[in-house]
């Protein structure tokens, strides 16, 4: 929203800062400083997104077709799925939507600028070019700036950036928008807004286009051979039927009704169902899905790309070990709670060698500008809190968990009286403090490379060198190090700078921001799952690698070594097939998407994870991305599929297993609800030609379509999943919807409910019984029987609604037999004992015939597996 002309004119003092009037003036002409919102999606275009859906097409088709023969009623049903299917669909976007909109409230909108000459808080969206920012500790950068006054100002970049750790900021240096100031204090003039800055240039990488997910590919090559299907069947029976003789209005209707039962009408809904109530129980689970289908897609996720901070790691520094040149320490706990133990060789440490482990920590305590904030007594899910650099606080912890005395008593007991604040060029800070009456206390903290010098320390050298030593390994290990040192001084020197010589060597903190408890856990489900879950993260090498190692994410069973691969190795093309990597670090969000693109190019379902602004154009390009809600930037939120209100990993892995439940549910819909429309084609087919002139009437299939598809079909969606649906690799990216062996069984289930049903209405009409209703009522209860059979849990209660709704769709069998305009409309004859027990018969021979097919057709390798535990 800037321009180069607009960025050099009328530059401001920073002691005054921009007019009000000027400020109005840039306002008007370059907008106000948002990222460009994309525009509401309307009512309308949601609607006609559902209704673009091939089945929906097809569906709108059978309509037509039911009007045309003049049945109202069945007319009046299928549209009612259509309508129902849309509606469910567009309400759950909304909400969605919606939700995300309440988490945007997260941010912090607001900025302080100095204006005619005062400091005015103001809505960051009204901040522009030339502006003069004042910033403090916890205040978030409201647009690109050049810092013109700094005073030991840190900031927090790792929403930019994926670097956990805070980066030190001089005069001169660039600031970039939504970054946070951990620590001090800076002036810094804007130098760019909008869709110009850092977070708008992210921003712009996002592409408004939605690919279509597995599910609806699938779903939309299975309605173009339905519709094929539907019309040769349509001109196959009309013109069998005319070659018999037969009336030609009679075969019209017939024709019809066939091609309305060739298409399981209820899949759409069985669909909208599936997904819907996957998303409530997701809503539940902590994770808001923010479209519909992205339920389902989680299902086939077959790579996880995973950021680091925050997602696999706490999100917050911790000490983890102390080394002195006498014992080294390794300290326990989470987060900034002042509890943990402190351990020696895997034992607790004993008062001696706490000894010059406390000594240690007292000086880090006051070198020290941060403090640590209690829970709030009102809220039982607050923790501890860091108020400042979260190292600092990091080292405050750690001292409290060695018994060390509190930090205001000991504050108080050393007053500060100078200091030489840490910046970038000296690499470490020293501070001054009452010590005995006329004495000083020197205490230093900094980089290993910047204490461990022969001008800072009087430590012999064999010390210093064992504790470079130390150093270098924490450092390939992973670990933030500093190095602390002290001295006494008998009075105070003119400048903090010339007391930091002659001190002695404390020694080293290794610091952190150490793996979730569950991380570990979380990606070893992923591995069971056959998900292969992939670091990508913009922290340190050696940090990643450390982390990898931590979480078992490059374990050598997967063939992988911890191997990492920086950005600029992917930039510069050294890496010639990305897919084999697991751990990438320093990347940015070009080289981000270059590792979403080469896995999706492989044919894998991508499921991206991540917070920052430099996430946001990979969670958009992946099948699914996934965005955290409490920590999430907004770029991120908008970008993505799902939010995780609670910012787990372990939920992304709780969603995986609900879409696998739902594409299970739907492909068991579809061998049920195909193979009864196969049926009743194939007994229209071949009664004839077994003596049986019309099988069955228009409105009779039309009634045994209502009660299959529609009742049960619908229940099919609510099914817990499958045991061992985690324990199993996903399906292949290629593999059709009724891949895998589910066309198979539809087919022997469909030969298995004609031959019992033709048997019946054979078997009736040589008894001289009604055949015709024998034989609708023996359709309609083998089919029932297959659902029951189809059922992966068989004695579950998690889905009464499945019974309930077989002994519905039987008792309106059964009406159709008895209740007199039933009978009329349907034209069909009440049963005896021996009609009833002869299509009751049926029943069971459906539900055997389905149990028994549970692990037939099975292909070998991952698609058996699928076919075992998914559909059995």
């Amino acid at each position: 929203m800037t321009t180069p002309a607009t960025a050099k004119a009328a530059p401001a003092s920073p002691a005054t800062g921009l007019t009000e009037a000027e400020a109005a003036r840039r306002l008007a002409a370059e907008g106000p400083n948002e990222v460009a919102a994309r525009r509401p999606v309307r009512l309308y275009s949601r609607v006609l997104a559902q209704l673009r859906d091939p089945l929906i097409m097809v569906l709108l088709g059978a309509v037509a077709l039911t009007l045309a023969i003049g049945d109202h009623p069945d007319a009046i049903v299928i549209a009612l799925v259509v309508v129902v299917n849309t509606t469910v669909g567009v309400v759950q976007e909304v909400r969605a939507d919606n939700a995300v909109a309440a988490l945007s409230a997260l941010s912090a909108p607001h900025a302080r600028v100095r204006r005619d000459g005062a400091v005015r808080d103001l809505a960051s969206a009204r901040v522009v070019v030339g502006d003069v920012l004042v910033l403090g500790e916890g205040d978030i950068v409201a647009a690109d700036a050049l810092l013109g006054e700094a005073s030991a100002l840190l900031l927090d970049e790792s929403m930019l950036t994926g670097e956990s750790v805070p980066v030190d900021k001089d005069v001169e240096d660039a600031l970039s928008a939504g970054t946070v100031v951990v620590r001090g204090r800076g002036v810094a003039t804007v130098t760019a807004t909008g869709a110009r800055s850092a977070l708008g240039r992210i921003a712009a990488l996002l592409d408004d286009r939605r690919e279509a997910t597995p599910l609806q590919r699938r779903l939309a090559a299975l309605g173009r051979i339905l519709a094929a299907v539907t019309l040769a069947l349509c001109v196959l029976v009309f013109a069998l039927g005319l070659v018999r003789g037969l009336p030609l209005g009679t075969m019209a209707v017939t024709a019809i009704s066939l091609a309305v039962a060739a298409v399981p009408e209820s899949l759409p809904a069985v669909v909208t169902l599936a997904l819907a109530l996957g998303a409530r129980r997701m809503v539940a689970r902590h994770a808001l899905v923010r479209r519909l289908p992205a339920v389902e897609t989680l299902g086939s996720v077959s790579v996880l790309a995973t950021d680091k901070t925050g997602t696999l790691t706490e999100g917050r520094m911790v000490v983890q070990r102390v080394w002195t040149p006498g014992v080294s320490v390794e300290f326990t706990g989470v987060g900034y709670e002042p509890e943990g133990e402190a351990l020696v060789v895997g034992r607790n440490a004993l008062p001696e060698e706490l000894a010059p482990v406390r000594e240690l920590l007292r000086t880090t305590v006051l070198c020290n500008d941060a403090t640590l904030r209690p829970p709030d007594a009102t809220d039982h899910k607050s923790r501890w809190t860091a108020v400042g650099d979260p190292m600092e606080a990091a080292l405050l912890a750690a001292a409290a968990k060695a018994g060390c005395p509190p930090e205001p008593e000991l504050r108080a007991r050393h007053p500060r009286i100078g200091e030489a604040p840490f910046d970038s060029l000296r690499k470490r800070m020293t501070t001054l403090h009452e010590a005995a009456p006329g004495r000083v206390l020197v205490c230093l903290k900094g980089a290993p490379e910047a204490v461990l010098t022969a001008t800072v320390l009087r430590t012999d050298a064999d010390t210093v060198a064992h504790a470079g030593r130390a150093a270098a390994d924490l450092a390939g290990e992973g670990y933030r190090v500093l190095a602390v040192a002290s001295g006494v001084r008998d009075d105070v020197p003119e400048r903090v700078a010339t007391a930091e010589s002659g001190l002695k060597l404390l020694g080293l903190v290794a610091l952190s921001d150490p793996p979730k408890p569950h991380a570990a856990r979380t990606l070893a489900s992923c591995r069971a799952a056959g998900i292969t879950p992939v670091l990508i993260t913009g922290d340190h090498p050696a940090t990643a690698r450390a982390v990898a190692d931590a979480v078992g994410l490059a374990d050598e069973t997967d063939g992988h070594a911890v191997h990492v691969v920086t950005g600029a190795d992917v930039a510069a093309g050294r890496v010639p097939d990305l897919t084999s990597v697991r751990v990438f670090a320093r990347t940015d969000p070009q080289q981000k998407l270059d590792i979403v693109a080469a896995w999706r190019a492989k044919g894998a379902v991508t499921a991206m994870t991540g917070d920052g602004v430099n996430d946001g154009p990979a969670l958009h390009r992946a099948d699914i991305g996934v965005a955290m809600g409490a920590r999430g930037t907004e770029v991120a939120r908008q970008a993505s599929d799902l939010v995780l209100t609670d910012d787990e990993l372990a939920t992304v892995v709780s969603a995986v297993e609900e879409g696998r439940r739902v594409y299970d549910n739907i492909r068991r819909f579809l061998v049920y609800g195909m193979a009864g429309g196969a049926a009743e084609i194939l007994v229209m087919l071949a009664g004839p030609f077994l003596g049986l002139p019309l099988p069955l009437r228009a409105g009779q299939i039309l009634w045994i379509n209502l009660l299959t598809h529609g009742l049960t079909g619908v229940a099919m969606g609510a099914e817990p999943a499958s045991p061992g649906t985690m324990r199993r690799p996903p399906r292949p990216p290629d593999q059709h919807i009724l891949g895998g062996g589910a066309w198979q069984r539809l087919l022997v289930l469909a030969a298995v409910v004609t031959a019992v049903s033709l048997g019946a209405g054979l078997a009736a009409q040589a008894r001289g019984l009604a055949w015709q209703s024998v034989l609708f009522l023996a359709l309609l209860a083998a089919q029932l029987g297959v659902v029951l059979g189809l059922r992966a849990r068989l004695f579950t209660r998690k889905n009464p609604f499945l019974p309930a709704s077989v002994l519905v769709s039987a008792l309106l069998a059964l009406a159709a037999l008895y209740v007199p305009f039933l009978r009329a409309g349907l034209d069909t004859d009440p049963l005896g004992g021996a009609g009833l027990a002869l299509a009751a018969a049926c029943a069971p021979a459906g539900f055997l015939a389905a149990r028994a097919l549970r692990t037939a057709f099975r292909p070998s390798g991952p698609a058996g597996t699928d076919e075992r535990m998914g559909l059995r």
